[in-house]
């Protein structure tokens, strides 16, 4: 079956990076546009990029955009989110998501797949 397994949350400061990353399984990697959302405590889940199959086309949210790259290789199965000049509104849970829809959707009900999640808190 398709499993999505997020890596690379942790604790930073604000102003800081950090890298997800999010292997895939179970599926043909390259036929799948990729995404990322997060979802912080009594929030409602945002999503916050996502990436076409070849890489060429990319979203991203106006709360993300020019901090946050989205990137993939298909030959790892791996999609990855680069996260720079981090603040305490970015403190949330990251999920990966996966669909084959042949489109690059911007909502989460637009994806069928997903990841359990990986923390991301956010400093002072």
């Amino acid at each position: 079956q398709v499993q999505l397994v997020e890596s690379g949350g942790g604790l930073v400061q604000a102003g800081g990076s950090l890298r997800l990353s999010c292997a895939a399984s179970g599926l043909s990697f390259s036929d799948f546009a990729m995404g990322w959302s997060r979802q912080a405590p009594g929030k409602e889940r945002e999503f916050v990029a996502a990436i076409n199959w070849s890489g060429a086309r990319s979203y991203y949210s106006d709360s993300v955009k020019g901090r946050f790259t989205i990137s993939r290789d298909n030959a790892k199965s791996t999609v990855y989110l680069q996260m720079r000049g981090l603040k305490l509104e970015d403190t949330a849970v990251y999920y990966c998501a996966a669909n084959n829809r042949g489109y690059v959707g911007a909502r989460t009900n637009e994806y069928d797949y997903w990841g359990q999640g990986t923390q991301v808190t956010v400093s002072s």
